[in-house]
């Protein structure tokens, strides 16, 4: 006959196993308590992999694998080995690009930015630049839509749990195909809302290279959303405005000026950079001058706009900054037109754009 179950079994959380987490810690260590953890099959782990589906599974569409040597669309099979580096030391480097309609925006751009951050992680090429965009092209095939975020890795590799990069076997390459899920209406209808965040900024050197440590940019993240907002931006050693956790920041001054914090101190973002571009044309209109610049708080306070820019969303205006309205609390004409400028670049510009299908 079966043992009635303890009360405290009974409290556990669902999901949850007997002696794992937090259930462990409340208990004494002893030799003698029968722990029972299995130790699986092959054949088990697969049996397990497949009971394991979740319905988060149906934006991964497709993913390349240096590793298994091929496309993978089977999300449980998206996995890369524990001891790569950039699994235990962050020691890898990433982009994000957007693809809609079967053209990849700003490929080339992204690709450029990615060989300085693994010049500067001194990260070897797994392949030459032909055969990985043959690769990110054949990957968005196979997820079969051509409407889709498209996130690249590369990866010091397995060989150790150590920090020794030389234990590697050699770099790894990832690709993943996500589907792109629209930002919602109101946030470029009534704006969103920013906060100045306490995380530290990343040194120089480690700000300027697009690397898998992303430990600040998540508690960036984090405590925007602890406290209500939908941004955070961090501020550097002087005090001026920074980055977002995964954003570039500028400001509309009430003179006109386009400013954005200088790029010598954060991550060279590729939709600001375009932004600011195609801004030029709105010079002797809407704007008097597009400029990189130190801004302080107080200037961002007191501008007639803040904008946020991103690879997903491409601009959002903020509306609130640190509890202060922003101009008349509502989204701004530079913000509208900068907004078309940039929607028209991604859909018609084809020297910016990649045709995916062969």
């Amino acid at each position: 006959m079966p043992r009635a179950q303890s009360s405290r079994q009974s409290r556990r959380r669902p999901g949850a196993h007997p002696g794992c987490g937090v259930f462990a810690a409340r208990r004494p260590f002893s030799a003698e308590v029968n722990m029972s953890v299995p130790v699986l099959s092959f054949d088990q782990v697969i049996d397990r992999l497949i009971s394991m589906r979740q319905p988060y599974f149906t934006k991964y569409l497709a993913a390349y694998s240096s590793w298994y040597g091929g496309i993978i669309t089977d999300p449980t099979l998206m996995m890369l080995p524990l001891d790569d580096h950039m699994v235990h030391r962050g020691d890898g480097v990433f982009e994000v690009f957007k693809c809609t309609d079967w053209n990849i925006y700003a490929l080339a751009r992204h690709l450029d930015r990615m060989k300085r951050s693994m010049a500067a992680s001194f990260l070897e090429p797994p392949v030459d630049e032909k055969r990985l965009i043959e690769i990110v092209c054949a990957t968005v095939r196979a997820g079969n839509s051509g409407n889709c975020l498209v996130r690249l890795f590369v990866s010091r590799g397995p060989g150790s749990f150590s920090a020794n990069p030389f234990e590697s076997v050699g770099s790894q390459l990832f690709v993943v195909a996500v589907a792109h899920e629209p930002a919602a209406p109101e946030k470029y209808e009534k704006g969103v809302k920013l906060v100045t965040t306490d995380i530290p900024i990343k040194t120089e050197y480690f700000a300027t290279i697009k690397n898998c440590n992303y430990l600040p940019n998540v508690l960036m993240k984090k405590k925007a959303l602890d406290r209500g907002a939908d941004y955070s931006v961090s501020l550097d050693e002087k005090g001026f405005l920074a980055e977002g956790s995964t954003e570039n920041i500028g400001i509309v001054s009430k003179k006109g000026e386009l400013l954005i914090p200088r790029f010598s101190r954060i991550l060279r973002g590729i939709t600001v950079t375009r932004a600011m571009e195609l801004a030029r044309k709105l010079t002797g209109a809407q704007l008097t001058s597009t400029a990189e610049a130190d801004i302080t708080p107080e200037q961002a306070c007191d501008a007639a706009e803040i904008l946020i820019f991103g690879t997903s969303f491409i601009i959002f205006p903020v509306v609130e900054y640190d509890g202060n309205r922003i101009g008349n609390g509502r989204p701004g004409p530079v913000f509208r037109r900068l907004l078309e400028l940039m929607a028209e670049d991604q859909a018609k510009n084809r020297e910016m754009l990649t045709p995916v299908k062969l």
